[in-house]
């Protein structure tokens, strides 16, 4: 286990092999500039490195400081994030960056209990950020790290609550010099990423290998445990096209719901097997009333595609729709008519994004 008097050696190890190794990533261009940094991480959380790549250099283009962000409207922001997926942080970014120039006159704060009081942004995303641009002695801990401080102390059990988690926190911190601290935080996560992978770790390519308790003990492929896989749900969507003479009907996703704040065409779930009984499935008509605050009845099936959300596998059904009027009830989504324009324009969900070519 690596103990007090072998920190040394062990960063010197790490931060040789990271000299050789390290990830080339748009966002450590700039290191010195917290806003990169803080978009970065946000992005990279629950979203692979390759994907976040593609949708980077766009975004800071599109809004290259956070006065920019801020002043944007939530609809331009979601259109640049479109297709990251998990859009509540792109609302909490956009939310966090107003408060920076309500309170710091849109300077990103450097003080840590100021940055862990802004939306979306947790004890992670805060070290990362205060140790890479401000250098302050703050750990880190996630995916990559998480795994690789829990072979190299050979911890089981549950890494992210209780005793478990604790220990890596603690263990993070302790191997910490007092300076370099962002560029040793990067240097876990990249070994983490390349040679301590989730899966058959490349133990005889890893520079720490000698203070890895897991290795000494050949629990390398064990530890961390595999999670236990969730129960595959199968379920059965209706989007309808709800047209009214060049106008197309939209809802915007609530909070709290799958793709909060984005918008989609009028979808529910049906009990109905078959395209042809969904006219007659009250439980489909009264959810869309609901959510629409209007009468809507489908009628011909224009296509349908299979999509996975988490452990949901979805057969979605686009069919035409017909609107008799207003139920009189208040609707549960903001609903709008927009043009064949607009629809390109605003944010759309991924399977929406797909179903506009029938539109």
């Amino acid at each position: 286990m690596v103990t007090a008097g072998l920190f040394t050696s062990f960063r010197r190890k790490l931060l040789r092999w990271y000299g050789k190794h390290a990830r080339s990533l748009p966002w450590r261009e700039d290191v010195a500039d917290p806003y990169c940094v803080w978009v970065s991480e946000i992005m990279l959380q629950q979203t692979t490195t390759q994907t976040v790549r593609r949708y980077f250099d766009r975004f800071i283009k599109a809004f290259p400081t956070i006065q920019s962000l801020a002043e944007a409207d939530l609809d331009l922001v979601n259109r640049h994030w479109e297709g990251l997926g998990y859009y509540r942080r792109c609302a909490l970014l956009h939310k966090a960056a107003q408060e920076i120039v309500a309170r710091f006159n849109g300077v990103f704060p450097d003080n840590v209990d100021d940055v862990r009081g802004l939306p979306g942004i947790g004890r992670y995303t805060a070290g990362a950020i205060l140790s890479i641009v401000f250098d302050q002695r703050l750990p880190i801990l996630e995916a990559n790290t998480l795994r690789l401080h829990a072979r190299l102390l050979a911890v089981r059990g549950d890494l992210l609550h209780g005793g478990a988690n604790a220990r890596l926190w603690e263990f993070a911190e302790t191997i910490l010099p007092r300076t370099g601290s962002g560029k040793l935080n990067q240097a876990l996560m990249d070994l983490g990423s390349l040679v301590c992978t989730p899966k058959s770790p490349k133990c005889s390519e890893c520079p720490v290998v000698t203070f890895c308790e897991s290795a000494k003990q050949g629990l390398q492929n064990e530890i961390p445990s595999l999670k236990t896989k969730e129960q595959t749900e199968y379920r059965t969507e209706v989007a309808l096209l709800i047209r009214k003479k060049t106008k197309t009907l939209l809802i915007r996703s609530p909070e709290g719901e799958r793709w909060a704040g984005l918008w989609d065409f009028p979808r529910a779930g049906t009990e109905a097997e078959l395209p042809l009984m969904f006219a007659k499935d009250p439980v489909l008509q009264n959810r869309l009333a609901e959510l629409t605050g209007r009468k809507l009845t489908p009628g011909r099936l224009i296509c349908s595609l299979k999509h996975a959300v988490t452990k949901y596998r979805i057969t979605l059904f686009f069919c035409e729709g017909m609107d008799t009027g207003k139920t009189g009830n208040t609707a549960l989504c903001e609903t709008r008519w927009v043009t064949a324009a607009e629809l390109q324009e605003l944010p759309l969900n991924s399977t929406a994004r797909k179903l506009v070519q029938f539109v």
